[in-house]
């Protein structure tokens, strides 16, 4: 897996500028079967108080009103890639002029060893930083809501944070005059600071949440951060870094993606800090896209399955009330490549229970893609590469654009738009 995902990354350095076209017309013009298009709709949504107000809101961004939208996805490698989920991000905030908000939470991945996102870059010296996953059963320390920690235990190092990297060629690009970094506040083995220190307006550490804020004079897009062990300290004393935030006061859309390769929900419930850290957000919006990884067993527990699903909505619920959840349905996929899985079935039907327990909304990807054994076909069409449980660059796209499709859909319903004009807006975004 790390392998394809390595390749997927370097296929994406050279296309990423063009990432944002609307690809998903020209895919049905060619493979008018593969898509199952009227299951493309937000289930259950019209039912839902919640995903009312969420569209409210989000009309009101359209309309070029300067009010600030929260979306936070997460998932497992889908979504710490953050491909398709980059693609609603680049859609949504280049919608017009107010759209744009702050990049907001990330985690610095290479610091641990793993695939980061194109679109911003954290460098130190790696070799010095050893990363945790909570997907990894034998990893073992404290994670926040990233679900991933980078570890460090020299002197030490500088971090250089650049809020902008692959995204140089859209219209996209974030600046920061507050940053957060979340770490274990609650020893002080080692000092953080900002090395410009002339840049620095207020230095604050804030116990709920973990982490340290600095407030700067100006707009940044680049800042450096020392970590260095203090005086005193021993030697097996540990820095553990569990993410950043890049703000602003910049309304628009904030879109938020949180991902761990390997993550399902047993993972994100060993992150003892991340109802803590996801309380400080409140989203307006949050993207459930968690099971591929779940099903990845042929020892799949249903019950344990909809259990955990339904204690994380339960827990989003509990940090805002008037959240809506959309609960994605994972993709079709095969088994050690040679079986297709039918635990998605099971799951399929236990995220339709509990959206209409919950009145919140689905979007079956699983029956989109045309049900059990689809992705063999998605494969022949080279969408997913030989696992078919990943996609292909171009099959991301045509995830993104499809969710997007099924978002405009709904968003046009809601506020009594003419069927395809927002759509119609999103699609001329990137030519």
């Amino acid at each position: 897996m790390k392998r394809l995902l390595s390749l997927l990354v370097v296929i994406l350095l050279g296309v990423y500028a063009s990432a944002q076209e609307y690809v998903l017309d020209s895919l049905l013009r060619v493979h008018p079967g593969l898509v199952k298009q009227e299951a493309n709709t937000l289930y259950y949504a019209e039912d839902s108080p919640a995903f009312h107000h969420f569209f409210t809101q989000l009309d009101s961004v359209y309309q070029g009103k300067k009010e600030k939208l929260h979306i936070m996805h997460i998932g497992g490698s889908h979504i710490q890639a953050d491909f398709y989920s980059n693609k609603l991000r680049t859609y949504l905030q280049n919608m017009n002029e107010v759209a744009t908000s702050q990049r907001g939470f990330v985690f610095p991945y290479h610091l641990a060893h793993t695939n980061n996102p194109l679109n911003y870059r954290v460098e130190a010296n790696n070799d010095l930083w050893e990363g945790y996953r909570c997907s990894v059963s034998s990893h073992e320390t404290t994670w926040g809501l990233a679900g991933v920690t980078a570890a460090f235990r020299e002197a030490v190092d500088t971090i250089t944070i650049r809020s902008n990297y692959k995204n140089d060629d859209l219209r996209t690009r974030y600046c920061f005059n507050r940053l957060r970094i979340f770490y274990d506040t609650w020893t002080d083995d080692y000092q953080v600071r900002v090395i410009d220190s002339s840049l620095v307006l207020s230095d604050s550490l804030v116990d709920r949440g973990k982490f340290r804020e600095f407030r700067f004079g100006g707009d940044l897009e680049e800042i450096s951060i020392e970590v260095r062990r203090s005086e005193g300290a021993g030697k097996d004393s540990e820095f553990l870094l569990m993410g950043l935030e890049m703000m602003n006061d910049e309304p628009g859309i904030e879109y938020t993606s949180i991902g761990a390769n390997g993550a399902k929900f047993d993972s994100y419930f060993r992150c003892e800090l991340f109802e803590e850290q996801l309380s400080l957000y409140r989203p307006d919006l949050f993207i459930v896209s968690i099971g591929t990884n779940d099903a990845y067993t042929p020892n799949f527990k249903p019950e344990k399955y909809e259990r955990q699903y339904e204690e994380f909505i339960e827990m989003v619920q509990r940090v805002n009330p008037d959240c809506a959840l959309l609960l994605t349905v994972p993709n079709d996929s095969y088994y050690k490549r040679r079986y297709p899985n039918r635990n998605t079935e099971q799951q399929q039907q236990i995220i339709h229970k509990l959206a209409r327990k919950h009145q919140m909304a689905v979007w079956d990807f699983y029956e989109i893609m045309g049900g059990l054994g689809a992705s063999g076909q998605w494969y022949e069409n080279e969408l997913m590469p030989k696992d078919r449980i990943h996609f292909t660059l171009f099959g991301y796209s045509v995830k993104a654009d499809l969710l997007l499709d099924a978002l405009v859909k709904q968003w046009e319903h809601f506020t009594s738009r003419p069927v395809n004009s927002i759509l119609t807006h999103f699609k001329a975004i990137g030519e």
